[in-house]
């Protein structure tokens, strides 16, 4: 049941203005970006849709961002994913958490927003 049409990308983040800076990133480089609101919804959708990357904004209220890496990395189905999370840059505590609940990439939220776009068109094959 893999989608073989654009590929995804799943985001869990709330806030706004990532929405749309992921939105706009995700169309130039040919993704289709999907945004999800809870664990379950996150966990249904990786398994069904098989996506790219997911992002996790590690702020995100709506889920449990360490137990939701934890649970990705620990099925052998969606393991491969690739998750990138993003934090604060004095959130040095959570951001190494996150590392070691097996997240790919932790990055600062304005180093993340800056390098946005490479970091789509790298998962999506576009060079």
């Amino acid at each position: 049941m893999h989608n073989h049409g654009k590929k995804k990308i799943l985001a869990v983040v709330d806030d706004l203005l990532f929405t749309v800076k992921i939105s706009d990133a995700a169309k130039r480089a040919g993704l289709e970006a999907e945004f999800v609101k809870s664990e379950k919804d996150v966990m249904e959708k990786a398994a069904h849709e098989k996506p790219l990357l997911i992002i996790l904004d590690l702020n995100n209220n709506s889920v449990q961002p360490l137990e939701l890496i934890a649970k990705l990395k620990s099925d052998g189905d969606l393991r491969h994913i690739s998750l990138i999370g993003y934090l604060s840059h004095v959130q040095g505590e959570l951001k190494q958490k996150a590392q070691e609940a097996g997240a790919n990439i932790v990055m600062a939220r304005s180093a993340f927003s800056q390098n946005l776009p490479q970091i789509l068109k790298r998962h999506a094959g576009v060079r």
